[in-house]
């Protein structure tokens, strides 16, 4: 049982337009989907909980590999829960892992329910023809095709007044997609309409956050938007 509550745990400070929550590392307040929540498991282990469901109170961190890092080294988890934790020394590149996985499990559910072109054919139709709402382009994927690819974009921007925040993800390898998918070499892929698109996007915003929020505290390379 947690006894004492601390402000950064789940009865952190609300407001009327969102639920916001105090970084155990900053101390600064920021909205929940700029965190991500820790719980402790029945065997007293630091777990991620990237859903926000888990029983238990919650501690919650800036969307950040290196504030979980300094969260692990500080011994702020100790702090925090009010009791003598010792977090696994792997736990940033853990949650990293566990966010990886939570995005091509979008990913695949959008393919299950017919919302995902793959291939390079594919995708340059689909984006020809304004039906694909969000591209993307493996990590690792040669620069000639997705220089191509990102041309459509631009120029369907430019003629037809569509928003220049075109969604492109790259937060995903080949490898990661090819699991994602069920098939082999997916270096492109499109997403069509529909609500697990939206959700991929949501999950892929947060993974490339947690990559690159101590760079430049934007979301990068995932330039994501509702689609």
């Amino acid at each position: 049982m947690l006894a004492i509550a601390s402000p950064e745990l789940d009865n952190g400070p609300r407001t009327k337009s969102a639920t916001m929550r105090m970084c155990a590392v900053s101390r600064q307040v920021r909205p929940v989907d700029e965190l991500i929540r820790f719980v402790l498991s029945p065997q007293g282990e630091v777990v991620p909980d990237l859903k926000r469901k888990l029983p238990g109170r919650g501690l919650w961190i800036e969307a950040s590999r290196a504030r979980v890092a300094e969260a692990v080294r500080r011994n702020h988890f100790s702090r925090g829960f009010k009791r003598d934790i010792r977090a696994a020394p792997t736990l940033a590149s853990d949650t990293e892992k566990l966010l990886v996985r939570s995005a091509t499990e979008a990913l695949a559910m959008a393919a299950k329910a017919g919302q995902v072109v793959a291939g390079f054919a594919k995708v340059e139709e689909a984006l020809n023809g304004g039906h694909a709402k969000a591209l993307i382009h493996a990590s690792d994927g040669a620069a000639d095709g997705i220089r191509k690819l990102d041309a459509i974009v631009r120029q369907r921007a430019g003629n037809h007044g569509e928003s220049p925040a075109f969604p492109v993800v790259t937060a995903l390898t080949s490898a990661e997609l090819d699991l994602a998918l069920g098939r082999a070499n997916v270096i492109h892929a499109a997403l069509l309409a529909g609500p697990a698109g939206k959700t991929f996007l949501s999950r892929s915003q947060i993974l490339v956050r947690y990559r690159m929020a101590d760079d430049d505290k934007t979301a990068g390379a995932a330039k994501n938007s509702e689609a």
